[in-house]
């Protein structure tokens, strides 16, 4: 069994193992292991929205999903009666469900890869004959530096 929230299985297994040799630890075990049920069941439920939303509790009919974003949530929103009514199949009585903007939760571990301007050699050609073709004088001083080193660097 995965245990939500480690990143890969033979961390849940450790996990589950120290829970299980450990007297105090060893009565979240079940807990756990429901929680972990029953985010299994909402990603299978909703597998477009599992990347976004984690079960944070579910008492007394009452399931409380974690959201990134406000614009998360509305679109939840409406997939609401169809999570609550394949949940119910499932065997899970969820009376109703709570959404709650965490915008710090799970950040993706990917950095967004940054663009880097493409200039062709054509392009690169005609700042270096620009700055060639400028006067010589204090006016024009740092705008002729900024196209050589624009053209020297993009080469």
């Amino acid at each position: 069994m995965h245990i939500y929230g480690t990143k890969n299985r033979q961390t849940s297994i450790v996990a589950t193992d120290f829970l299980r040799k450990n007297d105090r630890m060893a009565s979240l075990l079940p807990a756990a292991m429901r929680m972990a049920r029953l985010q299994a069941d909402c990603a299978a439920i909703l597998p477009v929205m599992a990347g976004n939303t984690d079960v944070i509790s579910f008492q007394d009919g009452v399931l409380v999903l974690a959201v990134p974003s406000s614009a998360v949530a509305a679109r939840m929103k409406q997939m609401l009666p169809k999570l609550q009514s394949a949940l119910a199949q499932r065997g899970w009585a969820v009376e109703s469900v709570r959404l709650k903007v965490q915008v710090g939760r799970a950040m993706p571990d990917d950095k967004p890869q940054m663009r880097t301007l493409e200039l062709p050699k054509t392009a690169v050609q005609a700042f270096e004959e620009l700055a060639e073709s400028l006067e010589d004088s204090n006016q024009n001083k740092d705008l002729v530096a900024a196209l050589r080193r624009l053209a020297e660097k993009r080469k």
